[in-house]
């Protein structure tokens, strides 16, 4: 079982995300958050398999979460989620140690599938 840490600030986005990959076989969500900072805690108290964050939320934004959870040796593979296909974007998460990058027009199997993969890496 992939264990997921859901970071995303849109609370209908969030528990939409949180049903549908509730219908996948191998990933449970195991907490959820708002903001970059409560992922953190999340991250230090959970050690989840996957980190599947927004890139823009409020207090600490995805990519300087992503940058704190890599710096701390994390085990936890970050997936990047974004309604932006900007390349300043998916050069920022790269370089913030995410594993991966899926933007929000994806269809849910594209993001289960993506989640998957980050896992087994």
């Amino acid at each position: 079982m992939i264990r997921v840490l859901l970071a995303e600030d849109h609370a209908i986005v969030r528990n939409g995300l949180v049903e549908l990959l509730a219908e996948a076989e191998d990933v449970e969500v195991v907490a959820t958050a708002a903001d970059g900072e409560q992922a953190l805690a999340s991250v230090a108290e959970l050690r989840p398999d996957v980190v599947l964050m927004d890139i823009s939320m409020p207090v600490k934004d995805g990519i300087e979460a992503a940058r704190e959870i890599h710096a701390t040796n994390s085990d936890a593979s970050i997936l990047m989620l974004t309604g932006s296909n900007s390349r300043s974007d998916v050069d920022g998460a790269r370089r913030a140690g995410a594993a991966g990058y899926v933007t929000k027009d994806r269809i849910a199997s594209e993001l289960i599938d993506a989640i998957v993969e980050i896992a087994e890496r």
